[in-house]
């Protein structure tokens, strides 16, 4: 199976969150007490006093964003801990395009962005994909793992066959948890059924999807 491949990466996933928080080892910056630092957080109050918002925005979009969400439905399951090391860097960012204080709450500056937290970019990506997979937009090897419960003839009676519900395979390991078959049915499975049902257009699922992950977070 794809994802069973894919997910055994995430036993070297550290390595993989330490490049995307502190930056190749050549950009890296060493402080006087030894520590290493990415550049991105040592020049935060010299980024904002020199650009405008839009243009903050922009460069962040470019050098930051795109390190976010790379490879980051790989990141699905793993620990809280884990994922703070992404979160600051998100912080950073969102602080860098406001203005805002390291002491003020990042949760509305992130919402007035609409930039959603780490955890849930990695839910937004995966749900995206099942969608795609869905509409017949995504290729073979990852729509062949999106088994629709009511294409089971066994399952069919069941009541989530109504509702383009996903088969949830059985695993008995933390890492099988986290196989991209399995991810993407739980992902998908918890979401509102107006969103699974509903024949929408990309940019209009992505927008519901999307406004479905912020309510969560209040």
């Amino acid at each position: 199976m794809y994802g069973s491949l894919v997910f055994a990466r995430l036993r070297q996933c550290t390595p993989h969150l330490i490049h995307v928080s502190l930056g190749p080892p050549e950009s890296r910056t060493r402080t006087t007490s030894g520590s290493v630092q990415p550049v991105f957080r040592l020049t935060t109050v010299t980024l904002h006093s020199s650009l405008t918002t839009e243009s903050a925005k922009t460069l962040v979009h470019a050098f930051m964003n795109r390190r976010l969400d790379y490879c980051d439905s790989l990141l699905y399951g793993v620990s809280e801990e884990l994922l703070q090391k992404l979160q600051v860097l998100q912080n950073a960012a969102a602080r860098v395009v406001t203005g805002a204080r390291k002491v003020d709450h990042i949760t509305p500056v992130l919402h007035e962005l609409h930039w959603l937290p780490v955890r849930q970019r990695i839910g937004f990506k995966l749900a995206m994909t099942v969608y795609k997979c869905l509409s017949g937009m995504a290729p073979a090897y990852l729509a062949d793992d999106c088994v629709l419960v009511s294409s089971m003839a066994s399952r069919r009676h069941l009541r989530s066959a109504d509702v383009r519900k996903l088969v949830v395979w059985r695993t008995r390991t933390v890492l099988g948890a986290r196989d991209y078959a399995v991810s993407i049915a739980v992902v998908w499975n918890s979401l509102p059924v107006e969103l699974s049902v509903s024949v929408l257009t990309v940019a209009t699922f992505s927008r519901h999807l999307k406004t479905h992950l912020f309510s969560c977070l209040n």
